[in-house]
């Protein structure tokens, strides 16, 4: 899926920097030390997860995998201007919604696996803070890579709330950090810029609570990752 993004990003590029000069779009907006806006998208969140080593010797479990799930988030970009025109700062306070489904496949007597799966969702305010490196325009068309970092907080964490012996849930630590890099495209149009970006983040701490249920003791560690597809207006 991740090479098709790539094919249509050169795609897109080649079209558009083989066009010739035109009168450009809000050409005054590289002047301005700072542009503000907000940003609507869509994510797909999972779990790079490590399964215990004995989870199949102690708990009958042959496996355990995450499945990625469809979310959104919505936010408000800050986008301060570094000295060059193609090095800015950007802060993208967000709420986003997430949710990852948890995979457990049992070894069966009868000779056929049985599946068992759970649900952890998640309402985080991210907050990251990424460096952003823009071609110059041509015409009203330009590229940038991106890079930073976030913190994450998650308003639905079930850390300390305890646990439904009849239906045991998966606990994971109310906050993360993520590091974050991605790529993006930017249109102009006569009063408002606006932009396409696909970014991956990739949580670096275990978020992951052992806390001795049937869910979580064949889970080792759990790392949070997530794909987004943004879309950005500024102004």
């Amino acid at each position: 899926m991740i090479k098709w993004h790539f094919v249509i990003v050169f795609f897109i590029s080649s079209l558009a920097f083989g066009q010739k000069l035109k009168p450009k779009n809000y050409s005054r907006f590289d002047e301005r030390r700072a542009h503000f806006g907000f940003m609507l998208g869509t994510n797909m969140a999972d779990f790079g997860l490590y399964q215990n080593a004995d989870a199949f010797a102690q708990f009958g479990v042959k496996s355990v995998t995450t499945v990625p799930q469809v979310g959104g988030q919505l936010g408000i970009v800050s986008t301060f201007r570094l000295g060059s025109p193609t090095i800015r700062l950007r802060f993208l306070p967000s709420l986003s919604f997430q949710e990852r489904l948890i995979q457990y496949t049992y070894f069966n007597v009868a000779g056929k696996d049985s599946l068992r799966d759970t649900r952890v969702a998640s309402t985080n305010l991210d907050f990251p803070l990424m460096f952003q490196f823009r071609t110059m325009r041509h015409n009203n068309f330009a590229t940038y890579v991106l890079g930073g970092a976030s913190y994450s907080l998650d308003l639905q964490s079930q850390e300390s709330k305890n646990q439904d012996i009849n239906s045991p849930f998966v606990k994971i630590k109310r906050d993360d950090f993520h590091v974050q890099g991605g790529f993006g495209l930017e249109f102009f149009s006569a009063y408002f810029k606006f932009g396409i970006e696909l970014k991956y983040s990739q949580g670096f701490i275990n978020s992951f609570i052992q806390d001795n249920t049937s869910v979580s003791k064949p889970i080792d560690l759990m790392y949070n990752r997530v794909w987004m597809v943004s879309f950005i207006f500024e102004g």
